[in-house]
């Protein structure tokens, strides 16, 4: 920023000002079962995100979209974790990638991809506060759990097993990214927007005790309470808090462009009013938006709604 920039009050009230954000893209599909969510990242970028980052007065720098090693062989529909090393060796590799911009004093804005990259993001995020004997805070917003592991998983698909993993529950590949310790403490993580669970990850959710806002609790009580909640929970781990967005955590009728939608999800404006609240909060020290399938949307919107989410996360207000 300039001097006569830093001079200029308009533009010190800015959110972003004085604060610097690392962009980077994960295009991994291949822990999905539809393909598309590879082309998320370029999606997000069509709809001018860097640019609009830096209009709330972040300077951003974009590295591109990851190099993935594509698996070169069709996994057996009976495969347990399908390409469970292409996606681990993924995860591994954007983990110190994430790790990289915290050390330079950046917040780390992950596009994906499909949720798998969330082992690799988080741990990476982990890994550093784990330097400073600091824990980690967790937001994850999912019409999943993401709870399953090969064991229990009725897909193979390993989209549906990061979160598990950063429990310490499932294949070493997994648990085992930037370092051997789970990398999430229950107590400091809270899930918003479950409306689809398979029996194991409801096993695992009582067995750890973790805060889950079921689509009814946010129909019953409103978001406004649930995030206030969830916050609060993120908030008291020493670190800071990551927040996670998969857009099939959307209703479909705002968010078309996912391969694994259920209806009755967040609408618009929940899902703003949250990401304005976590702004609001502070304590937010990395950002992950995931599952945009391009092949599923229409004229781009789930993209450009993963883009406004991250506006909001990042500042933006409507006044």
């Amino acid at each position: 920023m300039s001097t006569v920039e830093s001079q200029n009050p308009l533009v010190n009230r800015l959110p972003g000002a004085g604060r610097r954000v690392g962009v980077i893209g994960v295009p991994l599909d291949f822990g999905a079962g539809i393909a598309g969510v590879g082309l998320g990242p370029a999606a997000m970028r069509v709809a001018r995100l860097n640019q609009r980052i830096a209009q709330l007065g972040y300077e951003v720098r974009d590295l591109g979209d990851m190099r993935l090693e594509r698996p070169r062989y069709v996994a057996p529909p009976d495969d347990k974790a399908k390409y469970l090393p292409e996606v681990a060796a993924a995860c591994a590799a954007l983990a110190a990638e994430v790790g990289a911009m915290m050390r330079a004093g950046e917040l780390p804005i992950v596009l994906g991809g499909d949720h798998a990259i969330a082992a690799g993001s988080i741990s990476g995020v982990a890994s550093v506060l784990h330097e400073k004997n600091e824990a980690l805070g967790l937001i994850w917003f999912d019409a999943h759990a993401d709870m399953n592991t090969p064991e229990t998983s009725p897909s193979g698909n390993v989209h549906g097993m990061p979160l598990a993993a950063l429990f310490g529950y499932g294949p070493k590949e997994l648990t085992h990214i930037a370092g051997e310790q789970p990398k999430l403490q229950p107590r400091f993580c809270a899930h918003l927007g479950a409306r689809d669970l398979d029996t194991a990850e409801r096993e695992l959710i009582r067995r750890l005790d973790l805060r889950l806002f079921t689509m009814r609790e946010i129909d019953e009580r409103g978001m406004s309470a649930c995030i206030d909640e969830a916050i609060a929970i993120a908030a008291q781990a020493p670190g800071g808090y990551h927040v996670t967005f998969d857009v099939d955590a959307l209703d479909p009728g705002d968010a078309p462009g996912s391969g694994t939608v259920v209806r009755g999800g967040l609408t618009y404006r929940e899902a703003h009013l949250a990401m304005e609240k976590i702004a609001e909060a502070g304590g937010m020290i990395s950002l992950e938006v995931v599952e945009i399938n391009t092949t599923l949307d229409v004229n781009n919107r789930t993209a450009e709604l993963g883009v406004e989410l991250i506006l909001s996360a990042l500042g933006k207000t409507i006044l």
